[in-house]
């Protein structure tokens, strides 16, 4: 690990100066939360700022629910500490349930809402420093494109690169229409999901709509009364934790057997938390059926390319929809 030198922030302003100076001066500068992804990334060589800025100090580990009634939560908030909240669990089970199946106890304890958006793909190339990678190198070239791709994207991606994004959180989060606060040298501003994170394009190295010195300070989360009927479903190759093959976060909102409105995302199959706003559009007034379920899915997938060794992701990512609207149809 390349030496660094290390600021600790007293408020957003000392922060986001300290940032934009780190930057500014050629050294490289990056906030430091939890640092349970960054820390991997600077062992391997992946990233080498020369500034750590710390903001474990600032005021945003709180949940806070809003005049709406939704919840504003802090970006400094421990993941554990928001799969724990009461109001999450009630309003909001998929988002809790996608928390607890991103990471062990430990790692939960460590690892902060802003962290968790804004994790780095766990590509093997763009981890691996002695091969080429779009994301990590522009213009060197992706390799996964012909070699391990197994695990990578179906949808959304680029000859550039064919990643994934790996936060089971942020899937509800895309579902739910959260909106991210940011604070920046130009001030605050507000940005919502879909639309934080990019897809690749022929800009890979860029993950989100940051731009240099921008702190994430919270992720509010809109009133949905039928969120309470959600869940979070992730298939994984393992029992233990591991990142998702392909992951659902579905909510419904049913009357007399018919589907009145619902949120959908999927995580593990492209380069940000997909929003399936085609399968959601195609099931709004149907009836709450298995048919019904398969077809809208089906249009949703009807626009992938995936590679030879990830086309199982479509037919799997399908049966997944159908299986979480199920439960959820079951539900009492």
């Amino acid at each position: 690990m390349r030496p660094f030198a290390y600021e600790r922030a007293t408020d957003v302003r000392s922060a986001v100066a300290a940032c934009v100076a780190g930057t500014a001066d050629g050294a490289g500068a990056v906030y430091l939360g939890g640092g349970t992804n960054l820390v991997d990334l600077m062992r391997l060589g992946v990233v080498s700022p020369g500034v750590l800025v710390d903001i474990t100090r600032l005021p945003f580990d709180e949940i806070e629910e809003t005049a709406g009634g939704g919840l504003l939560i802090g970006a400094g908030v421990r993941n554990s500490d928001l799969a724990a909240h009461p109001l999450v669990r009630r309003r909001y089970p998929m988002l809790a349930q996608s928390v607890v199946a991103g990471a062990s106890g430990q790692i939960r304890n460590m690892a902060t809402v802003g962290g968790n958006l804004l994790q780095r793909t766990r590509c093997s190339y763009f981890q691996d420093v002695s091969k080429p990678c779009n994301k990590r190198v522009p213009g060197s070239g992706c390799p996964a494109r012909k070699g391990d791709h197994r695990n990578l994207a179906v949808i959304g991606q680029s000859e550039a690169c064919v990643a994934t994004h790996p936060s089971d959180m942020a899937v509800p989060l895309a579902a739910l229409g959260a909106v991210v606060h940011i604070a920046g040298p130009g001030g605050s501003r507000q940005v919502p999901m879909p639309g934080f994170h990019r897809l690749p394009g022929d800009a890979p190295e860029r993950d989100t709509v940051l731009e240099p010195g921008d702190l994430v300070t919270a992720v509010e989360v809109p009133p949905l009364p039928f969120a309470t009927r959600s869940r979070y479903r992730k298939v994984r190759d393992r029992a233990s934790f591991a990142f998702a093959v392909v992951s659902v976060a579905a909510a419904l909102d049913l009357e007399d057997g018919m589907v009145r409105d619902c949120r959908i995302a999927l995580g593990g199959v492209a380069h940000i938390p997909w929003r399936a706003e085609r399968a959601e559009s195609a099931l709004r007034g149907s009836p709450a059926t298995e048919a019904a379920f398969a077809q809208a899915a089906a249009e949703e997938l009807a626009g992938t390319t995936p590679l030879p060794h990830n086309a199982f992701k479509v037919p799997l990512a399908r049966n997944v929809v159908v299986r979480t609207l199920l439960d959820l149809v079951e539900a009492p």
